[in-house]
């Protein structure tokens, strides 16, 4: 009997060396960073959708409420909570190469947020929107005729935007695609589910991994009115 508890002894020490042993529920992304997720999904889609029906009207202010959510995106990933600051998950070319040797090894999920390719991917679906809706914003005030820079902007400059919105829009598209299929590869390869924490905010991490410092919703209101008033203000000089 004491050989058979100093075995489950020796494989416990080694199971928790490896950070393999139990796990916790934590914490691991805050309520302004699942909602800001969430409502981009939506607005995109509403984006589509009143494109597709000639609502341009419409399809504007989606553009102009997406344009805030991304500012108030890049400050709260400056000043916000930990697994939202981009100082913590954009990571050096050999690192996110060296996560995606491991790609189909299956073994538990150590990131209190994004890993390092999810990281990249998330910086990429962010400049592509702000691309999208910043050139969406001028075509809006062009075919409208206002806005103080679009009497200033030659008819060439004003074309190649109206491209570019087009052009971004289906780079758009093929960004989600490989990020909806990461997402399955991880879930079908690894068996981490990367979609269910962004619901609920939390996911099971080893004991070894400290949680995340989370900000408050005080200072993610502040930043959001913040971020809606520099849209407005964007919206008004294009």
């Amino acid at each position: 009997m004491s050989r058979i508890t100093g075995l489950l002894h020796d494989v416990g020490i080694r199971r928790r060396q490896s950070g393999d042993a139990g796990g916790r529920i934590v914490r691991v992304w805050d309520l302004p960073i699942r909602l800001f997720h969430w409502f981009t999904v939506a607005l995109v889609a509403a984006a589509y959708a009143t494109w597709r029906v000639n609502w341009m009207d419409w399809h504007a202010r989606v553009g102009e409420i997406l344009l805030a959510l991304l500012l108030f995106r890049l400050l709260w990933g400056v000043f916000g909570s930990e697994t939202a600051r981009f100082s913590r998950f954009l990571k050096a070319p050999r690192t996110v190469l060296h996560h995606l040797s491991h790609l189909l090894r299956r073994e538990p999920d150590r990131q209190p947020g994004h890993n390092p390719a999810g990281g990249w991917m998330i910086v990429l679906l962010i400049v592509l929107l702000l691309g999208e809706t910043m050139t969406g914003i001028y075509v809006a005030n062009d075919i409208a005729d206002v806005g103080p820079l679009t009497a200033m902007t030659p008819a060439p400059v004003a074309d190649a935007i109206d491209w570019l919105h087009a052009v971004l829009w289906n780079v758009l598209l093929a960004a989600v695609v490989l990020h909806l299929l990461a997402i399955l590869a991880y879930g079908v390869a690894k068996r981490q589910n990367l979609l269910l924490p962004m619901i609920t905010g939390a996911k099971t991490l080893p004991e070894n991994v400290p949680p995340p410092r989370l900000a408050g919703l005080p200072l993610a209101v502040f930043l959001l009115a913040v971020g809606a008033a520099a849209a407005a203000l964007i919206v008004l000089l294009t």
